[in-house]
């Protein structure tokens, strides 16, 4: 994102303050023009407003200075604003981003997250003028998912595959209650994306492949966050605002590529991706939230035949718009710092997290200046407004503030894992599920006891890496789950990470799957399953005459043959969250081995024959997939499966010679691991700062992009690596070429002692490089392959690219690692 407006910020200044006229009258192109005529009717109920509301809403207008007006129309995230700011500035809206936390502490206790709504109101209302509510948007959107201790459901892949809107609807009434325990009253949800290409990193994020399933859950989620609007009357308590997101065909974009194009035509938007947006306007959402990416090349954040004339014409909508991160700053003529384009095209609100100052004060010279006309303003102005008294707002009662108890209740984890069962879709079973319960069970794999990889990307943080299960004080992993349905039953079950053990069991559960990821970070090149552990442990057990079961965590459908013809049974699971006994309810029965539940999942998305990850779609031509859209096995409907090919049409080990982690992902087939002397983290996760054997932790940072980096921090007890892992590739002839390892680094802690660099198993000690760079500045590492092989690395076999390695004090930050054929001039570290 900060790339693309770095570039748009040069067009300005060269066009010496142009900038705001073409903002101005740049036309949407005709290709990306829609026709208001063809699409389908919705309409806000009337019970969002009345003359009372009008009134009222008017009065305030009348009453608010232009400054006040425009501040209605900027939203700041908590990481970049304080409340002592508003004192000063009249914002109308305030965010917790997916990595933001009350004060800079994004795992800080759900006291803190009240504390710091109830400091920015006072502040706010201490301000004097004519004093608005503020509306406090976060990503709660499975679940209040950014607080410690809240209650984790299901991501949407799985919510899709359980086909139950009554389901969603209770999963939405929990989530507004536990959202509005600390403070906040807005969620941007529901999602209703229609991923189309499983490649795009948020494709879990989307309920089906299939627009049909959207439909269904659409209104169900909005009256459950929100409760239907009555006449006269706020929400009820314990409910809040919503905002149907991300408008529009977010999920259509070329390559399933995040932010990017939808190449198609208005009657393909409007068969497929306007999806559940009818029935979420009919519902009553008091927001929609504009999509980064754009149609036909021209985005959707600038375009005002779809924020204006489809949105408030047809589709009746009467809520307000708001964009998403920065998504302001990518439209032609823009920047992150003023965009009037965004707001003539009809956007309401503008997402400005770190950039809300200089836009305030750009969006108030041009409402000045009349390049955004006053008429414009007051439109936005009162939609804003209008939600926030239908939100309680003006309100000062708030009787749910501070209950917490409510946050994962019984209740709610009840529901949680009944959305668990439900979501689970069972792709094979060869007679093995379900196990009886008195018996001899091991459980394998380093995601059964991780309840931070069980919940995937938008879980404490953006992209969820980095928890321990210490995070997740109300949950209980998938081993926990087996472990207490096992034992309390007369049968016995032991945790083994590599599927070793003493006593030969009855039968084993591996537990394996992607860590997490979310936006663009998420985004891959192929669906390839590319860790290889999970299936020598699967090889290893069948070897040894042990029935086994595949448990697969995933954020979308992957090319899994090997794995599944290794097992007896085979589990999708998604990302289930913290409720780990949902699992085991399916898979362990009672003592006699009859089911205690039977599956009830269907796949929402089509489960592809091989790894190439095109577009596969039920209804498209050509339609061939492994397990077809509906697919999903039981106990009381059996099928067999036969032996599937294991061609995955894709040399996945060539894919990505020379990239190993750029725009904050690292790429397949790579991974990242942490070691230290306590033993090997998991790809993508640190040990428990806490921990006397955390020798190494890892967090995102933000670098030429959101979140496009990893800071690493060494304690110094003991030997920590860090490394780049993957499947061995050939790098000889790049080493003949003279290409060298190249990666952009950050001092953070000058290192004290001896860091070496290896590739291959070659190293270099590069203590004098790290000790000598500037603290605190981004500069670029190039060291030549011939080097690794100087110190006798085998690079015809290169497993590891990238393993950095200290037994002292170091921290550092790291993004765009991969080799440079450039042909500047490098030598060996010294």
């Amino acid at each position: 994102m900060r790339r693309t407006a770095a570039s748009l910020i040069a067009l300005t200044i060269a066009l010496g303050g142009a900038s705001s006229v073409l903002a101005q009258t740049i036309p949407v192109p005709e290709a990306a023009r829609a026709n208001p005529a063809i699409w389908p009717r919705a309409a806000t109920p009337d019970a969002i407003s009345d003359a009372q509301t009008d009134a009222f809403v008017t009065d305030l207008i009348r009453r608010m200075t232009l400054e006040e007006k425009v501040g209605q129309l900027i939203q700041a995230d908590i990481s970049s604003i304080t409340p002592e700011d508003l004192k000063t500035y009249p914002l109308g809206s305030i965010l917790a981003g997916g990595s933001s936390g009350p004060w800079g502490d994004d795992k800080a206790a759900p006291p803190k997250w009240l504390e710091l709504a109830q400091a920015f109101r006072a502040a706010n209302a201490a301000r004097g003028g004519t004093v608005i509510p503020l509306i406090y948007g976060i990503d709660a959107v499975h679940g209040h998912n950014n607080v410690p201790g809240a209650t984790i459901f299901p991501h949407n892949i799985g919510l899709g595959a359980a086909r139950d809107p009554d389901l969603i609807h209770r999963i939405g009434v929990a989530t507004a209650l536990e959202v509005a325990v600390t403070g906040a009253d807005w969620t941007f949800g529901p999602t209703l994306a229609v991923p189309r290409d499983d490649r795009w990193g948020r494709t879990y994020e989307g309920y089906a492949e299939n627009p049909e399933v959207q439909r269904a859950y659409a209104g169900p989620m909005t009256l459950g966050l929100q409760g239907p609007l009555v006449a006269g009357q706020p929400l009820a308590p314990g409910h809040i605002a919503g905002s149907a997101k991300h408008f529009l065909a977010d999920g259509g974009t070329n390559g399933g590529k995040d932010q990017g194009d939808f190449t198609g035509t208005e009657q393909e938007l409007i068969d497929i991706h306007l999806g559940g947006y009818v029935q979420a306007i009919d519902a009553g959402v008091l927001s929609i939230m504009a999509s980064f990416s754009s149609w036909n090349g021209y985005k959707h954040s600038g375009n005002d035949t779809l924020l204006r004339d489809v949105l408030h014409g047809p589709l009746g909508f009467k809520g307000f718009v708001v964009s998403d991160w920065n998504a302001h700053g990518q439209l032609p003529g823009c920047t992150n710092e003023s965009c009037a384009l965004a707001v003539n095209a009809g956007i309401d609100m503008l997402m400005a997290p770190d950039s809300w100052k200089p836009l305030y004060a750009s969006t108030l010279a041009q409402a000045r200046s009349g390049e955004i006309p006053a008429a414009r303003i007051e439109d936005a102005v009162r939609r804003i407004l209008t939600a926030k008294v239908k939100a309680g707002l003006f309100n000062a009662e708030r009787p749910v503030e501070g209950r917490f108890e409510e946050l994962a209740s019984p209740a709610h984890r009840a529901l949680a894992r009944e959305a668990v069962r439900k979501s689970l879709v069972l792709l094979k079973n060869e007679g093995v599920l379900p196990i009886r319960a008195n018996a001899r069970v091991l459980v394998a794999g380093t995601a059964a006891d991780d309840i931070g990889q069980a919940s995937g990307g938008w879980t404490l943080s953006w992209q969820g890496t980095g928890n321990t299960n210490a995070d997740f004080p109300q949950g209980q992993s998938i081993w926990a789950g087996i472990n207490e349905a096992v034992s309390q039953s007369g049968g016995t079950a032991s945790l083994s990470a590599d599927g070793s053990f003493t006593t030969k069991p009855d039968v084993a559960i591996v537990v394996f799957g992607e860590s997490p990821y979310a936006e663009f970070q998420g985004d891959v090149d192929n669906l390839a399953y590319v860790p290889t552990a999970p299936l020598e442990t699967l090889k290893r057990l069948k070897a040894a005459g042990i029935p086994t079961v595949s448990v697969f965590l995933s954020g979308r459908p992957m090319w899994t043959n090997p794995e599944i013809n290794q097992s007896d049974a085979f589990v999708a699971a998604w990302l289930p969250g913290t409720e780990g006994a949902g699992v085991a309810d399916l898979l362990i029965g009672d003592r006699a081995g009859k089911p205690r539940h039977d599956f009830t999942g269907k796949l929402s998305f089509s489960w592809p024959k091989d790894a190439k990850g095109e577009p596969l779609n039920v209804g498209q031509p050509g339609y061939d997939p492994q397990f077809a859209y509906g697919y999903g096995l039981s106990y009381a409907h059996p099928a067999r499966v036969g032996r599937l090919s294991e061609d995955s049409g894709v040399a996945v080990a060539a894919a990505n010679l020379d990239r190993y982690f750029v725009d904050g992902r690292f790429v397949s087939p790579w991974g990242l691991l942490l070691n230290d002397a306590g033993g090997q983290t998991r790809p993508g996760t640190a040990k428990s700062a806490s921990s006397p054997r955390s020798g190494v932790t890892s967090r995102p940072i933000d670098d030429l992009a959101q979140e496009s980096g990893q800071q690493f921090a060494y304690a110094g007890t003991g030997p920590a690596s860090v490394e780049i892992w993957g499947t061995p590739v050939d790098l000889i002839r790049q080493a003949n070429g003279a290409v060298a390892l190249s990666f952009r680094y950050r001092i953070d802690a000058a290192p004290s002692d001896t860091v070496r660099l290896s590739l291959g198993g070659g190293a270099v000690d590069v203590t004098n490089l790290l000790k000598s760079a500037p603290a605190a500045r981004w500069q670029v590492a190039r060291i030549p392959l011939t080097c690794f092989r100087t110190d006798g690395g085998d690079l015809s076999r290169v497993e590891v690219p990238f393993h950095l390695a200290t037994p002292g004090s170091l921290t550092i930050s790291v993004s765009e690692i991969k080799l440079d054929a450039s042909q500047t001039e490098t030598r060996c570290p010294t």
